[in-house]
């Protein structure tokens, strides 16, 4: 017996042990790459186009990462697909609500002022919702990215605003700070998106009271109110569609932020909350 323990047993062992910890550190180092591929998804964007790396992967993982990259095609075509139809709908729905504005304007009397503020309201979501769809899908002939002087997209937009503002009852003011710099984007669809934050602002902002855009300092739009200010995670809630505020319109779809958000991730951008000095920003990747 001391023979065979001797023999036969203390081989296998002094050979077991190394045998174990080769086969755990080849295990761990064919999983590396499974490990690195999880870690990049996880840091990954929230936007189409993210895909797995399977250069170094082992050829035992390939069949699975194949089938990972497959899934993530087929939900990038149906993205496509349903922002494309979004952008398809908006367009049609211009038509016939160009004809009913038509319309209206032949309407004397006082009815038809609440028609026609729901059918301008009604037409800017659907520009909105189109110019997001020009931006985020390829196939919706996107528009050109631009380099876009941001004090002076704030200029057009609150010479756009200020009448019907002050016809309201407040001010609006612009300002720009030194530093401010340029952006690569849209114009249209950064101004609808500083747009909503500006008409969420005059909400919020009491009878009397002023609104202020201000651009800079760097790339970032920050419009300023006088009402109780938005806390980050308030606003994290409110850019999900149908999210409504205190402040919010009554007949409206509760879209304006959503919307702003969204445009904003287009162009690699978020929106900030700053509650102490009543701002929401626009920032920019520069």
């Amino acid at each position: 017996r001391n023979e065979l323990i001797g023999h036969v047993g203390l081989p296998i062992l002094v050979l077991l042990v190394p045998t174990v910890l080769a086969a755990r550190w080849v295990i761990l180092r064919a999983f590396r790459p499974l490990e690195a591929a999880a870690h990049a998804i996880e840091a990954a964007p929230t936007e189409r186009g993210v895909r797995i790396d399977d250069r170094d992967m082992p050829a035992e993982a390939m069949p699975f990462v194949a089938a990972i990259n497959r899934l993530l095609d087929r939900l990038d075509s149906v993205a496509r697909e349903q922002e494309a139809f979004a952008a398809d709908v908006a367009h049609e729905l211009r038509t016939p609500l160009s004809i009913l504005s038509l319309e209206l304007d032949r309407l004397d009397g006082k009815d038809a002022i609440p028609l026609k503020e729901e059918v301008t309201a009604m037409r800017r979501l659907i520009d909105q919702l189109l110019l997001m769809a020009q931006v985020n899908v390829e196939a919706a002939v996107p528009l050109p990215a631009k380099s876009i002087d941001l004090a002076t997209l704030a200029k057009d937009l609150v010479a756009r605003l200020a009448p019907g503002i002050i016809a309201g009852g407040r001010d609006i003011a612009v300002e720009v700070e030194e530093g401010h710099v340029a952006v690569a984007g849209h114009r249209e669809a950064i101004m609808a998106a500083l747009r909503n934050l500006v008409e969420n602002a005059v909400r919020a902002t009491p009878a009397g009271g002023t609104v202020t855009v201000i651009a800079g300092p760097g790339a970032r739009l920050r419009v300023r109110d006088e009402g109780p200010g938005l806390a980050q995670h308030d606003l994290m809630r409110l850019v999900q569609r149908h999210e409504r505020d205190a402040f919010a319109s009554a007949d409206g779809a509760g879209l304006g932020l959503a919307i702003a958000h969204r445009i904003m991730a287009a162009h690699r951008g978020h929106i900030l909350a700053e509650r102490n000095a009543g701002e929401l920003i626009l920032c920019f990747e520069q």
